[in-house]
């Protein structure tokens, strides 16, 4: 038996939260509820339950913060295996990954260009500040 084959199964469907915690989208099942329950998982374009049964090629949107990832089911599993196992689950849309790396150089833009001060004002320059909107 391969490595894949021990983590994979033979049903038909498998529940939501369990194939997006054997996917590794969450670290637990109780955040794949939580975020099921928050609107933020997504299953062919409808609002996902907890206990929905997803089965192969089904489309499932996932938003992680300012991230959405659109994945593919590939694979139907109700383990938790290895990362490299847990990958052939899905396939990921192709406008799914140029949208995230958009996104990337979009946030890594914003954050070259953002010059935060460099440190907060000492007691001399505190007492100077005051002095002037006093004037003022």
């Amino acid at each position: 038996m391969s490595e894949i084959e021990q983590f994979t199964t033979q049903k038909a469907k498998v529940r939501l939260d369990i194939w997006l915690w054997a996917a590794r989208f969450f670290k637990t099942r109780s955040l794949c509820k939580q975020a099921i329950d928050g609107g933020k998982v997504e299953v062919n374009s409808n609002k996902g339950k907890a206990a929905k049964l997803i089965a192969v090629d089904d489309e499932i949107t996932i938003s992680r913060g300012q991230q959405k990832i659109v994945v593919v089911v590939q694979l139907l599993s109700e383990k938790r295996g290895p990362a490299t196992i847990a990958t052939q689950l899905y396939q990921e849309t192709e406008e799914s990954i140029a949208k995230r790396e958009k996104q990337a150089e979009i946030r890594q833009i914003n954050q070259a260009s953002h010059n935060p001060s460099q440190r907060r004002p000492d007691k001399k320059q505190r007492r100077q500040i005051h002095r002037f909107k006093q004037q003022y």
